[in-house]
């Protein structure tokens, strides 16, 4: 499917689902944007912060790699996830994850319609990544495979059976290249 403006389905969603509280003076409380395409592992998300200039921060990222090929649905059901989240900090002013409010709202929305399922956590399929790299550990032989070379890692279990969970040099991993 081809990326659709987030601003009409923001509007939409609003209306049937939000009682247009995520608005004031006619304009979103959060912005909308698509992910610049770096954005793989998950279908999106909610921040609040600040810009480096002092302004404030309030978005809903979605991913463009992730949804693009998807049905209309699973955008749907993303963008309503990141607006429950934008409900409950904006509109209620709580700080939550997926907490009371989130999941009563999101219970209320799955309720309303049969469009589109609102969820905890995504099932929609990620693209792996190729490692590029094997890690090896000199001193029990456990390899992981990294997309990127890391300085300074180690052994987590050599590290907690040999030196009481602190790091240590002889527990340092060995980077490879992975087999093509």
């Amino acid at each position: 499917m081809p990326l659709e403006p987030l601003l009409p389905l923001f509007h939409r969603l609003n209306r049937e689902h939000f009682e247009l509280s995520l608005l004031r003076d006619g304009r979103p409380l959060v912005a909308l944007r698509w992910s610049d395409g770096r954005l793989t592992r998950t279908a999106g998300f909610y921040r609040r912060g600040r810009h480096s200039d002092g302004r404030d921060l309030c978005e809903i990222v979605l991913s463009r790699p992730l949804l693009e090929p998807l049905p209309q649905q699973a955008l749907l059901s993303t963008l309503c996830h990141e607006m429950i989240h934008a409900w409950v900090d904006r509109v209620l002013g709580i700080r939550e994850v997926h907490g009371p409010h989130f999941r009563a709202r999101m219970a209320a929305i799955n309720g309303q319609q049969s469009g589109f399922e609102v969820s905890l956590r995504h099932r929609y399929p990620v693209p792996v990544a190729a490692a590029r790299w094997i890690a090896r550990c000199p001193r029990c032989d456990l390899s992981s495979p990294y997309r990127r070379r890391r300085q300074g890692l180690a052994c987590r279990s050599c590290c907690q059976r040999f030196h009481g969970g602190q790091w240590h040099v002889s527990c340092l991993l060995q980077f490879e290249p992975a087999a093509a």
